[in-house]
């Protein structure tokens, strides 16, 4: 007869999701600026990607974060440690039980470690808990990274896109609307 299988299961990542706090302002900048200018590498010219600071998006989080326009916007963390390495920022939509997933992004050093699934499945608990019923994110047409997550965590194409102006010359980057139901 053997003995009953003893062991520790090794050290947990100590890894959260929470409300962003204003004093989060400047790391949620820091985690936003790696993240475009990673993503919008030969899509934006080179003068667009400088202005993708730190310090530029943390003023524009702090001031969301000081005044959000409604109680459904919201901004989410998602730390290893102490550390912030990923958001995800949510809104209502004009449309009736609909909200947005206005944004999502984690650090490339943080990356395939469940920070971007935490974020996304706090931001459906979020907007269920505000009576919303289903989840539209627009993603750049390009962005397979992001789609693809998108995809595998149940968020699909409804066939909208539209075209954003990304630059003063009117350059233009499409993107798609995927979308899922937030349903229990």
């Amino acid at each position: 007869m053997s003995e009953p299988h003893s062991h520790s299961p090794g050290p947990l990542a100590d890894a959260s999701v929470r409300t962003a706090r204003v004093t989060d302002a400047p790391a949620v900048g820091l985690v936003q600026a790696l993240v475009w200018q990673e993503a919008f590498a030969g899509v934006l010219p080179a003068e667009a990607l400088e202005q993708f600071e730190g310090p530029a998006f943390a003023a524009a989080w702090r001031r969301s974060l000081e005044d959000p326009p409604s109680p459904v916007h919201r901004l989410l963390v998602a730390c290893a440690g102490a550390q912030v390495v990923g958001f995800a920022a949510i809104a209502p939509t004009a449309e009736s039980g609909v909200g947005e997933l206005l944004v999502l992004g984690v650090h490339p050093d943080a990356r395939r470690a469940g920070h971007g699934s935490r974020l996304l499945n706090a931001a459906a608990d979020t907007l269920r808990a505000h009576d919303r019923t289903e989840l539209h994110a627009w993603v750049p047409a390009a962005d397979e990274p992001t789609r693809a997550f998108l995809s595998a965590s149940g968020l699909g194409p409804d066939g909208a896109w539209r075209d954003r102006v990304i630059d003063p010359e009117g350059a233009t980057l499409r993107e798609v609307r995927l979308v899922g139901s937030l349903g229990s």
